[in-house]
């Protein structure tokens, strides 16, 4: 449980217990943010099999780097949830945990007698995170809902490309990501509430739907009071200009973000259109959008006159936000993200390193860290059901005997 002192050189959550009984990303991203800045992780998977991201994307040997990445600092424990004795085991866990994630199919931890209600009475301070598609509630609520389908009806996708054409999903799993951020809010607000006496443990219930319904801004006012739908845009963003990605005389991309009222005159005088800078139809957004075609070709027409460098140096030069778009390679020779500490090196065991992302964000006294990369499948369950229940020797022979862990 929480303890009652965090020397400086710890996490802020350091004594602080999770249970994990997640899979793939929305769940088990969380607990590595809250891993990483101290608190105890145990990650509970099925015997012989694993999490399935140890087997995902590019693999090194017989594990998948994401794995090292997304496991580190997590103790693993192999249990069995579909058997009675590995439900037990799962159920004596959670009475000396803080919190608990999941992110299965709802109901599904309820059939297996692990639910909120089934817990509650052994550990009512306990925090039970539910991560699902969408939502514990309502006509959709038993949907099967991976992140590629939420991104879809939360709204997002439709805004996501350029008019007329297929919408585009990022290359990443962002509605995971994003339900993984708010499931963390969520944790930390009812953490708060429970120590400072407003309330006991209680449940919380992420929508991957709903967490990225949540970035949409001003669309759903827009549409309510006015009728407006907003499309996609490509590169642009609809009604702020002007801002967008443009190609250099070198064949590389730089964003350029000049929609401040003074930002943009500094933008036009640089680029040798002085009046556009001067003219009073563009003095302000509004008027911009207007003019945003023959605001943005004139952009355009000047970055492909000059090469990426040239153009970054003269816009930072008068104090106009630019910067180049950026791949894995870009990243690692980048000397801002070295110092920022974003490519960390750790070992695997005596012979094997691997390079995984730092996190973010940075507090000066009491900072995060990785202690260890993704551990072995099952590496921690002896030590855990030993030290936390006491289980003897003979009785773990027993269990892995019969399937259990």
């Amino acid at each position: 449980m929480i303890s009652d002192s965090t020397p400086s050189k710890h996490g802020p959550l350091k004594g602080l217990r999770i249970l994990e009984l997640g899979q793939l990303i929305a769940g088990p991203f969380a607990t590595t943010m809250l891993g990483y800045y101290g608190a105890e992780v145990i990650k509970i998977e099925p015997p012989g099999i694993g999490d399935p991201i140890r087997r995902w994307r590019t693999m090194k040997g017989d594990t998948s780097l994401w794995w090292y990445s997304i496991g580190r600092n997590k103790k693993s424990v192999t249990v069995d949830l579909r058997h009675p004795d590995g439900q037990a085991i799962v159920r004596d866990l959670a009475a000396q945990c803080d919190v608990l994630v999941e992110n299965f199919r709802p109901g599904v931890m309820e059939g297996w007698k692990l639910g909120p209600d089934d817990l509650k009475a052994a550990n009512p301070e306990l925090v039970y995170t539910r991560i699902s598609g969408y939502g514990q509630t309502g006509p959709y609520a038993n949907k099967p809902g991976f992140a590629s389908v939420c991104e879809g009806i939360s709204g997002f996708r439709h805004l996501n490309g350029f008019p007329g054409e297929v919408p585009v999903r990022p290359n990443l799993s962002l509605g995971d990501s994003i339900a993984s951020l708010h499931a963390i809010i969520g944790i930390l607000m009812a953490l708060s509430a429970r120590e400072r006496g407003l309330h006991q443990g209680q449940v919380i219930d992420v929508a991957l739907y709903e967490t990225m319904f949540n970035m949409l801004e001003s669309v759903v006012p827009e549409y309510a009071e006015q009728g407006i739908i907003r499309e996609a845009s490509g590169t642009t963003l609809t009604g702020i200009v002007p801002t967008n990605t443009y190609r250099c005389k070198d064949g590389k991309f730089v964003i350029i973000g000049g929609n401040g009222d003074s930002i943009f005159k500094r933008l036009m005088t640089e680029i040798g259109r002085q009046d556009f800078s001067t003219d009073i139809t563009m003095t302000d957004n509004a008027g911009r959008v207007t003019h945003q075609k023959v605001i943005d070709d004139a952009i355009a027409n000047w970055c492909r006159q000059h090469p990426i460098k040239v153009v970054i140096e003269r816009l930072e030069a008068v104090r106009v936000p630019a910067g180049p778009v950026y791949n894995a390679e870009d990243m690692a020779n980048d000397p801002h993200f070295q110092a920022r500490d974003l490519f960390e090196k750790v070992n695997i065991d005596a012979t094997n390193a691997v390079t995984i992302p730092g996190m973010s964000p940075k507090l000066s006294g009491t900072p995060g860290a990785t202690h260890w990369p993704g551990p072995k499948l099952g590496q921690h369950t002896d030590e855990v059901l030993t030290e936390l229940l006491g289980i003897s020797a003979k009785k773990l022979q027993a269990l892995k005997s019969n399937a259990v862990i």
